[in-house]
């Protein structure tokens, strides 16, 4: 498990290699489009991205 606070960059090579703000990179399992959303569920749950955000992210999923 990662903490999205610190990463700095998703990027698929093909493969999908996450740059956390330390430099250490990770290649994961997931599509880059993947661990882009869960990063933003993860700012919705801890209130980063606020309550405005969160309703624009559920318009755009509908």
């Amino acid at each position: 498990m990662l903490n999205a606070i610190f990463i700095e960059t998703i990027e698929s090579f093909p493969d999908t290699t996450i740059t956390m703000s330390n430099g250490r990179k990770y290649v994961v399992k997931e599509t880059e489009q993947e661990a882009l959303r869960l990063v933003k569920d993860f700012y919705l749950a801890v209130n980063i991205l606020g309550m405005q955000q969160s309703e624009e992210v559920e318009e755009n999923q509908e």
